[in-house]
């Protein structure tokens, strides 16, 4: 189920004609940065299908793992399930409540098997929780979950590409015996199966010739193509109708149409009708909640500044009503439901509270607080995030959210830009670790939505193609950081640059193409090389480059592409870089190899540049694990401060230092694998 949040707006009023003296303005205290990146107490908490079960996660032996407990027992009661080293990042009940299943890979290379556990099995004795069983225990393979059948609880559908590694075949696995099944040997290059309500298949989606995307009707062994889209559109089913002849489809499909809209479709005839798009025109359609046995579309939701719920059915619109009068102000989400719907897990968050989770019984109307996830974390001293709006060099406006330090004068402070990953995604209001770990270090911290984010149109998002590095997409970041400029709020000697992924590709091209506006960076699993990067992806991502990465950021096989991927690449232009950089990496990257790391770390180096680089030897694409979360901390609030001047903790435990020098490189010693052909 997505996370559906409630919008809540604050007023401020302003008493005019009243000679007030001027508040005094008091600098938050420095904030332990383990309230930041430690674990938090409780998290990911779910109710089981049944109600008799609440579910969540929390560290055992130092490590993130699942718990459960009665419905009516207190949280002391609670026992653990799982006892992996690798922290669990998700799981979900079976449809009859007997067991709990996630997904776990090895040191972050994102070869997710699927595990099954029985909560209420006996304990071993060596590990102290019930013993799980991997569903698809196939080496170097990624299990892809597809289906959850109501009508047969004991069955999970899951794709596996065991056979090829591009494309992923479609098996029926018995939870309680682990049996499998072959259902569908994916030979016409399917990217992706829809299953109806009984867990038939009925449709498939697949990429074509030209990039775009199809959706095909499931006919035994033929496939019968009932919609397309272009590669500048998007398409695709969401859920069946209840009626189980129609299915719900997310398209923008059209000259005339710019926001993505909830449809339906027939699957026979391919017949299709507009149900419903953004009520204030301004954003794609971004979710729908619909009832756990019924299937009864309940609630749509859209993400603006902030979030704005619809609610379909009075009975929703009486819950959300009693719940925001019971409930402290912020977000409201609808976390996990009972099948009846009779329970709900709801939490509260907002820019300043990681957020409280709540029991909701809809019956009586009565709301009982399960936990808080940070507990020890002082919202009071947390900084507000404020959506802006700036507009670029072209006139596009450009959504952003801006946070400045608590306590401070938004005056000539020293600025972190810090841009999203994907690129084809977008930042949100509300909670973020780093904007305000940033923020309490004095630092004013910028999240622009730059040309290519996701949720704004089509058109916003094509706005950005093969406009890298060079190109519009930074300028974006450029544009917002002048802006901060203009406004007085930064410093411009004073602003540095972190971002992951795409942000990380976005840090190296801020300080390679505009090398005088920033004074550091931190490029966090980061791309340098788009030729390597394209050329290094996951088997199973490559049958679908064409519609993604080939039109929108360019191929390496074509001749003129190939020479623009290089003017876009950061390492060869390695030259204009004038400012440290703190270079991050986890050595399983599938995604970002770390070779796009040690190569321009090595470039660096060998030009005299001033560069410190970590690698976390189990991790891949982001940090997972607390120990390695904290350490990077550690080391980028120090050079933060060097750079830039904002504050630091200066103490730092002897075992978190060690943690930290154990994974910080000697920059002489890297080199890059010679077997690895060079581009």
């Amino acid at each position: 189920m997505k996370r559906l949040l409630w919008c809540v707006v604050c007023v401020s009023i302003a008493l005019a004609g009243c000679a007030a003296p001027e508040p005094q303005v008091t600098e938050a205290p420095l904030i332990d940065r383990e309230l930041f990146f430690g674990d938090p107490e409780y998290s990911g908490a779910q109710i089981s299908p049944d109600g008799e079960w609440i579910s969540f996660l929390k560290p055992y032996n130092e490590v993130r793992n699942i718990w459960v407990k009665g419905v009516d027992e207190p949280f002391e009661a609670a026992r653990p399930v799982t006892a992996d080293s690798r922290p669990v990042m998700a799981y979900f009940w079976s449809w009859d409540g007997e067991y709990i299943l996630y997904v776990q890979d090895k040191n972050g290379d994102e070869n997710f098997h699927v595990w099954a556990v029985d909560p209420e099995g006996e304990a071993e004795a060596a590990t102290g929780v019930p013993p799980a069983r991997d569903l698809t225990p196939v080496e170097g393979v990624r299990a892809r979950i597809y289906d959850v059948p109501k009508n047969d609880p004991d069955t999970i559908v899951v794709g596996l590409n065991d056979r090829d590694p591009s494309f992923h075949d479609v098996y029926k696995v018995s939870i309680s015996t682990g049996d499998r099944e072959l259902m569908i040997e994916n030979t016409q290059q399917v990217a992706g199966y829809q299953f109806d309500l009984d867990g038939d298949v009925r449709l498939a989606v697949r990429q074509t010739p030209d990039g775009g995307t199809e959706i095909l009707r499931v006919d035994g062994d033929e496939l019968d193509q009932i919609y397309t889209c272009s590669y500048l559109e998007n398409c695709y089913p969401y859920q069946f109708h209840p009626d189980d002849e129609r299915v719900y489809l997310v398209s923008n499909k059209g000259d005339d149409v710019d926001l993505t809209r909830l449809m339906l479709m027939n699957v026979e005839t391919g017949e299709t009708e507009v149900l419903e798009s953004d009520p204030e025109n301004q954003v794609d359609f971004a979710g729908a909640f619909f009832h756990p046995d019924s299937d009864e579309l309940l609630m749509t939701y859209y993400v603006g500044d902030r979030v704005r719920m619809y609610p379909k059915d009075e009975a929703i619109e009486s819950d959300i009503e009693v719940l925001r009068a019971s409930l402290p102000h912020g977000e409201l989400g609808f976390v996990s439901a009972t099948r009846d719907l009779g329970r709900m897990l709801v939490s509260i968050s907002s820019d300043v509270d990681p957020g409280s989770v709540y029991l909701y019984e809809r019956a009586s109307g009565e709301v009982e607080k399960l936990y808080s996830s940070r507990p020890d974390l002082p919202s009071d001293q947390l900084s507000p995030m404020q959506p802006i709006r700036y507009t670029a060099r072209d006139g596009i406006e450009i959504p952003a959210y801006l946070t400045i330090p608590k306590g401070k004068e938004a005056k000539n402070l020293p600025v972190v830009v810090h841009p999203h990953g994907g690129p084809w995604a977008r930042d949100y209001w509300g909670y973020n670790p780093y904007a305000q770990f940033l923020a309490n270090r004095g630092y004013a911290v910028l999240q622009p939505n730059f040309r290519s984010s996701s949720g704004y149109g089509k058109a916003f998002l094509n706005a950005g193609n093969k406009e890298w590095g060079i190109g519009a997409m930074q300028h974006d970041l450029t544009d917002g950081v002048n802006y901060l400029i203009e406004q007085g709020i930064a410093d411009p000697q004073r602003i540095g640059i972190f971002g992951g992924s795409y942000g990380g590709y976005a840090t190296l091209a801020g300080v390679t193409y505009t090398p005088d506006l920033y004074a550091c960076g931190v490029p966090y699993v980061a791309p340098s090389n788009l030729i390597t990067l394209i050329e290094s992806f996951p088997a199973y991502w490559r049958p679908f480059l064409k519609g993604s990465w080939y039109l929108r950021v360019g191929d390496p096989e074509n001749e003129a592409d190939r020479e623009d991927l290089i003017a876009r690449s950061p390492l060869f232009k390695v030259d204009q870089i004038k400012v440290p950089l703190l270079v991050v990496h986890g050595a399983n990257d599938p995604r970002v190899k770390q070779r796009e790391s040690d190569q321009i770390v090595i470039a660096l180096r060998d030009k005299g540049a001033d560069v410190e680089y970590i690698v976390a030897p189990d991790e891949g694409h982001g940090f997972r694990a607390p120990d390695n979360r904290m350490a990077l901390a550690v080391a980028m609030e120090a050079f933060l401060a060097k750079h830039l001047g904002g504050r630091y903790q200066e103490d730092v435990p002897p075992d978190l230092a060690m943690h930290l020098a154990e994974i910080t490189v000697d920059v002489d010693t890297v080199n890059l694998d010679e077997s690895t052909p060079e581009n």
